[in-house]
């Protein structure tokens, strides 16, 4: 089979994939200087990129899957020209408009005004259906400081992406409206999707990550309960499936395993303990497979 061509973007998401493809079974190294990851699967083959890139890249087949936010997909406009496979959930942000703190919005918005931005397309659309009468400035990277509070402002509006809003309210700035939320999903280029083999390729990377996102929002609890309690423990069990249960040795009860979402934990041991569990114990999970 030829080799699926994926593309991993610099920075935060590098991080976040590498660590889930790590979890999956699939390690990559990069050696200084280089831009083409090692890896330990034969049929795979990576490249790094920058994440403006990515869905560019898969539009025009020049790699089969990626890994990119979804604001930088509906900005290069190729929504239509790529497969969204699945969304990983990973450092998920908005697109945001925002003024300083003092100023009134609709105020800025009754003359010209300069808007500084590194997202033309998605800037370009929003001035459009606010009918505003703007000028886009293309910022790179961190453009807080290009809108002040003074007259000497290079730009009276902001548009970029927060996670918390915290570097914004740094700045003395708040948002007036979000242009949309984004989040790192897997990218297929629609041709790779039309090849059979690459398609089923695609399919079970998506199955596995899915596993280990499955894995990293659950744990497994372990317990026992005697033969009177276990009726109205077993009611109380927020479980999957059906839990697994086995009788104790000697026949003086049952042992329970069940797997539960980990934010329902600080609140269930203290009632799987009032219901009669005994030596409950919590471990982490690696996979899970619905």
């Amino acid at each position: 089979m030829e080799k699926l061509k994926i593309l991993l973007a610099k920075g935060r998401i590098y991080e976040s994939v590498y660590e889930l493809l790590s979890d999956v079974g699939i390690s990559i190294y990069l050696p200084d200087r280089t831009y083409f990851p090692i890896t330990n699967q034969d049929d795979l083959a990576f490249q790094v990129v920058k994440p403006q890139i990515v869905s560019c890249l898969l539009a025009t087949d020049k790699a089969d899957v990626g890994f990119s936010g979804k604001d930088w997909v509906y900005e290069n406009e190729v929504q239509d020209d790529v497969e969204e496979i699945m969304d990983l959930g990973f450092d998920p942000v908005r697109i945001v408009a925002a003024i300083p703190e003092a100023y009134d919005f609709q105020k800025i918005i009754s003359k010209p005004v300069t808007i500084a931005t590194e997202y033309q397309t998605l800037s370009r659309k929003w001035v459009q259906d606010k009918k505003i009468d703007g000028t886009l400035f293309r910022t790179w990277g961190t453009s807080e400081g290009f809108v002040q509070d003074n007259e000497d402002s290079i730009a009276q509006i902001l548009i970029d992406n927060t996670s918390t809003g915290s570097s914004l309210k740094a700045n003395k700035l708040k948002i007036v409206d979000t242009l949309m939320e984004s989040s790192t999903r897997m990218y297929a280029s629609k041709t790779a999707m039309q090849n059979p083999e690459k398609r089923q390729k695609i399919m079970e990377l998506k199955m596995l990550f899915q596993t280990v996102l499955n894995a990293r929002s659950r744990v497994m609890l372990e317990m026992n309960v005697s033969e009177e309690k276990f009726d109205a423990l077993v009611k109380a069990l927020p479980s999957m499936k059906s839990p697994t249960v086995s009788p104790l040795f000697g026949g003086n009860g049952y042992a329970i395993k069940i797997a539960v979402k980990k934010s329902d934990v600080p609140t269930l041991l203290p009632k799987l303990q009032a219901e009669g569990a005994s030596d409950i114990v919590e471990y982490e999970l690696r996979k899970v497979m619905i």
